[in-house]
């Protein structure tokens, strides 16, 4: 290529408007059918548990405190997702949905990414359940 080419290119991009947007400070309205994270509904859920069955990434995990209180708590890990929906589609009871305004999941831990739905207290005992078990000390070969 030719240096007066080159030159005419660059004087030419020094008077145009950027083409890129700026994303994070200006954000546009996300489309209707944007897939983003699950949210889950205990209040019309019965436990079926075919959401479960039909992810393919097994994302949703759903404990069964008191079937016939209605009591379940949802474990859902954002990281193990790839939202195709399959979960909101395969459910019979509309209790599980996409949101088209949380799709910005980015996290600097892991931590994040596992999300616990459900009643507040049936949440925390089974978190009090799991950490007993994650604080044993390993086996040694």
């Amino acid at each position: 290529m030719k240096i007066s080419g080159m030159l005419s290119d660059l004087l030419r991009s020094l008077f145009k408007r950027p083409a890129t947007e700026q994303y994070p400070f200006i954000k546009r309205k996300p489309p209707e059918r944007l897939r983003g994270e699950l949210h889950y509904d205990p209040s019309n859920c019965s436990g079926c548990m075919l959401c479960m069955k039909d992810c393919p990434a097994n994302a949703l995990e759903l404990i069964v405190i008191d079937r016939k209180a209605k009591r379940f708590v949802m474990r859902y890990h954002a990281d193990r997702c790839t939202f195709c929906a399959q979960c909101v589609s395969s459910c019979r009871f509309k209790c599980l949905n996409m949101s088209n305004e949380e799709y910005e999941l980015a996290a600097l831990t892991k931590a994040p990414f596992t999300v616990h739905y459900g009643n507040e207290s049936d949440i925390q005992a089974i978190l009090e359940a799991v950490a007993p078990a994650n604080t044993e000390p390993a086996a040694k070969a």
